[in-house]
Parts: structure tokens; C-alpha cells; sequence
């Protein structure tokens, strides 16, 4: 969306910003100086609890739902449905990519005519239905099916989430909200699997197996959720009702001030043909690709990996918790680090070379203690690096239109490198899967390369642009790019 768009509301009232010669060097005035700062506090605050509990809740069943194949398969589920018989388990797993990946820009245009509330309780209460269902299939094929129904509905919600989040804050404001909205899910996800192993206690009851039990349970779980999400969940800025007139405005004109898209642009055709031809665009899904591929791998396989270091299947349950604790903690010091020194290439760079060495120990250690201090680095760095590269696609550009093209297209991308985790950690390799390991090494390597790319582009524009050499960048006379 142009500046020119944005002023067609006469009730935003945007301060003059005074030109930033370097966004990489130069510290940036407070864009909201004419508001009371305890005022701005109180506000900010007010939306941080009101959005990121819920959405950190919804998005951890989410993850739950879509992970626990692992440890269903673990609790009976692969004598029953026969996942033994050769890629079974694999194709399950990977099917639900299918429509999660095909339905992620669609999802994002109902968002915006359909409005926050109704959009996301359709996905939420949707999937939830699918896992329910899932507790009763007699065959692994109407596993598959129930699979395909909550790839369905939960493409629409995580890109929902990070644009909802995004149109909130100012730039460097975001990494944070996003990973404490992501941490909170990693860390409760985390426990998902010491859940199942109670939940499996209850095999037998009502002539269902255990992993009947817990695809029950989460189900009707995330249902409660679902209606829930009715009545609390938070809508874009300029449709807000939950803050006061004076509030909401001042919300506005941050998001103004920082970039100039607080008003939201019309999606037509021509933009988004317009949106995907941007190579930077496909940089950055290639990079989301590369962060998801360890973190679906960790959440699909980590129990099974366990199970073939020789522990039992209880402990190889209550092993999962650990590594997904650190992860979170380190998620969240590194979007704190990337947001107090406005930079993300860099530290997205440190993070793929935690997440390499965790995946070279994994493969090539004869110590299983240190084969699972391997699964901890892994998890660090695929975990850190997955808010991460949204806050640094973000950053980068305005307009809601693309906001909600890109985010679609990143998240999606993420979709595809679910897939791959499933087909490349084959039943074959275990329990080492030494070739799985390394084609993941291979993609942080990529994306190392993908982040030099972009931060050459980026800084050639700042440069290009300070000279005077280069137009408004995104159409915004006061927009640098973040490095």
C-alpha cells in the first residue's frame, strides 16, 4: 500500500518523522513521542495479554494435533492400523501437507472479508473435529482422510495468526510477541507427549486402545478451544472493539509512523500476481522451508529416535520434554537479542549453526547422552530460526495486501518442508537416519547462503536510497530495510 493509500483515513494522524540516515547504526527516535508513554505502556500491555495467550494456546493444540502421530503410533496405533506395512506411517504423516500447503493464501483473503473471530473458530473447531474423528478410524486409509480434513483447516490459522500479530506492532516490536506467542506453544507442546503417556493409561476403558484415547481427548480438547476462540479472540487493529477509541487510534498511528500500512489496502489480481513475482518473497519461503524441515522432524520422529537409542517406550515419551524447554528458552533469547540490536540475518545465521552441530552430533555420536544433547541443539535452532525468518520477512515489507500474501506463501513453504521431514527420515535409515540428518544439514547450509543473499540486496538498497540513487523503498519515503 502506497503513503498516498494510507491517508485516505482523515481520523489517522501521523507525526513527521525526520529522516533515518542508517537504519543499520542509528538509534530511532520513539515514533509515538506525542503519546503519554505510561498511556502507550498500559495499551500495548492490554494487547499483548488479551492476543498472545489465547493464540500461543490455540496454536499449541494446533501443533499437538498435527504432531502426535508419533507418539499414537508409539501407543498402539502401529499394530492396529498396520502402519508397519512399508511407508504407511510415512504417507499419513505426510498427506496433511497437501491441502495445509494449497489453502494458506486462500485462507488469508477469507481472513480479512470474513473478519478474525468467525474465520479462526471455523479452523479451530474444524480440526478439532478431525482429530476426534481420527479416534475411531478402522483403517489406516480414513486416517489418511482425517488427515486431509485438518491439513484443510488448520491452513488457514497460522498464517492467520502472524498477520493478525504483525498489523499490531511496530517493526521491532514483533520478534518478540511472536516468538513468546510460539515459545509458549513449543513449550506446552513440548509436554504433548508426557500428556499422551497418561492419556494411554486409560487403554482398555470404553474398548479403546490408547492412542483411541488420545486422539479423543486432544480432540474434544481443542473444540472447548474453539468456542472459546468465539468469544475472546482479537481482531486487526482498525476492527478492534476490545480497546477504547483513544487506544485503538494510538495502535494506528504507531503502525503508521513505523510503516506506513495501518490502513489495509484493497487485494486485487494485479497485486498479487505482483506479490509473487517478488524473488524475495520465494528467499524468504525458501528459508522458512529450511527452519521446518529439523522442527517437523524433532515432533514426528524425536520419540521414535529415542526408542532407538534402546529406551523404553515410557522414557522415550518423557525424554521429549527436555529438549523442547531449551528450545523455547533459547527461542525467545535470541527474538529478545534480534530485537534490541534490530538485526535478524546475523542471528538467524548463529541459530542454523546450533541447529548443524545438533544434527551432527545426532548422526555421528556412538554416546547416546550425547546424541540427546544433540536433539536439544537441534530443537534450538529449527525452533528459534521459525519466528525468526517471519519477523525478518516482515520487517521488509508494507501494505496489508502483501503482509497477507507473503505470510501465506512463507507458511505454506513451511508446509512443503513438513512433507520432506516425513520422506526423508525413511523407515530404512532407522534408527540413525544418518541420510535424513544430512539432507537437513544441507538445507541450513542453504539457507546460510539465502540470508548473504538478502543481506547484500538489503544493504545495497539502504545505501542506493540514502544516496538518493533509488526511489521510496515499499512506496515509503521514511522506509529502510532491516538486515
Amino acid at each position: 500500500m502506497s503513503s498516498r493509500d494510507s491517508k485516505h483515513s482523515s481520523d489517522i494522524k501521523v507525526d513527521n518523522i525526520e529522516k533515518i540516515e542508517d537504519i543499520e547504526n542509528v538509534s530511532i527516535p520513539s515514533l509515538d513521542a506525542h503519546y503519554d508513554t505510561t498511556f502507550v505502556r498500559k495499551t500495548i500491555r492490554m494487547v499483548d495479554w488479551r492476543m498472545l495467550p489465547l493464540l500461543g494456546l490455540v496454536y499449541s493444540l494446533a501443533l499437538i494435533d498435527r504432531t502426535n502421530l508419533g507418539a499414537a503410533r508409539t501407543a498402539g496405533m502401529q499394530e492396529d492400523l498396520r502402519l508397519d506395512i512399508g511407508n504407511r506411517y510415512s504417507i499419513a504423516s505426510m498427506i496433511y501437507f497437501f491441502p495445509y500447503i494449497l489453502l494458506q493464501i486462500p485462507g488469508n483473503i477469507i481472513l480479512r472479508w470474513m473478519g478474525s473471530r468467525t474465520w479462526l473458530t471455523i479452523c479451530v473447531t474444524g480440526w478439532g473435529i478431525a482429530q476426534l474423528g481420527m479416534a475411531f478410524v478402522p483403517t489406516w486409509g480414513f486416517l489418511c482422510l482425517c488427515r486431509v480434513f485438518l491439513g484443510a483447516f488448520e491452513s488457514g490459522f497460522f498464517p492467520s495468526l502472524v498477520f493478525i500479530i504483525t498489523t499490531w506492532y511496530k517493526r521491532y516490536e514483533v520478534q518478540q510477541r511472536l516468538a513468546v506467542f510460539y515459545l509458549s506453544s513449543i513449550a506446552i507442546t513440548s509436554f504433548s507427549s508426557i500428556l499422551a503417556f497418561a492419556i494411554t493409561l486409560l487403554k482398555g476403558k470404553a474398548g479403546l486402545n490408547g492412542w483411541q484415547w488420545i486422539f479423543l481427548i486432544e480432540g474434544l480438547l481443542t473444540i472447548v478451544l474453539g468456542i472459546l476462540t468465539w468469544f475472546f479472540i482479537p481482531d486487526f487493529p482498525d476492527k478492534s472493539k476490545f480497546l477504547s477509541e483513544k487506544q485503538r487510534k494510538m495502535i494506528l498511528d504507531r503502525v503508521e509512523a513505523d510503516r506506513g500500512d495501518s490502513i489495509p489496502d484493497q487485494l486485487t489480481w494485479e497485486k498479487l500476481a505482483r506479490h509473487l513475482k517478488d524473488p524475495l518473497l520465494w528467499a524468504f519461503a525458501f528459508m522458512f522451508l529450511a527452519s521446518t524441515v529439523p522442527a517437523y522432524a524433532i515432533v514426528f520422529f524425536i520419540t521414535i529416535i529415542l526408542k532407538g537409542m534402546g529406551y523404553s517406550e515410557t522414557q522415550a515419551l518423557l525424554l521429549t520434554a527436555p529438549p523442547g524447554i531449551f528450545a523455547a528458552m533459547s527461542c525467545f533469547f535470541f527474538a529478545w537479542l534480534s530485537d534490541r540490536t534490530r538485526s535478524r540475518a546475523g542471528w538467524l545465521v548463529v541459530q542454523n549453526l546450533i541447529c548443524i552441530t545438533g544434527l551432527a552430533l545426532a548422526a555421528y555420536s556412538t554416546s547416546n547422552p550425547v546424541r540427546y544433547f544433540g536433539l536439544f541443539l537441534v530443537d534450538a535452532g529449527a525452533t528459534g530460526c521459525i519466528p525468526g525468518v517471519l519477523a525478518y520477512s516482515s520487517n521488509n515489507i508494507t501494505s496489508h495486501t502483501k503482509r497477507a500474501v507473503q505470510t501465506a506463501t512463507i507458511i505454506a513453504a513451511g508446509g512443503v518442508g513438513g512433507i520432506m521431514a516425513t520422506t526423508v527420515f525413511r523407515q530404512q535409515d532407522f534408527p540413525r537416519y544418518v541420510n535424513g540428518l544430512w539432507a537437513t544439514i544441507g538445507l541450513q547450509l542453504f539457507m546460510m547462503v539465502l540470508l548473504g543473499i538478502t543481506t547484500f540486496v538489503f544493504k545495497r538498497r539502504n545505501r542506493l536510497r540514502r544516496e538518493g540513487k533509488l526511489g521510496p523503498l515499499e512506496g515509503q519515503p521514511s522506509f529502510y530495510h532491516t538486515i
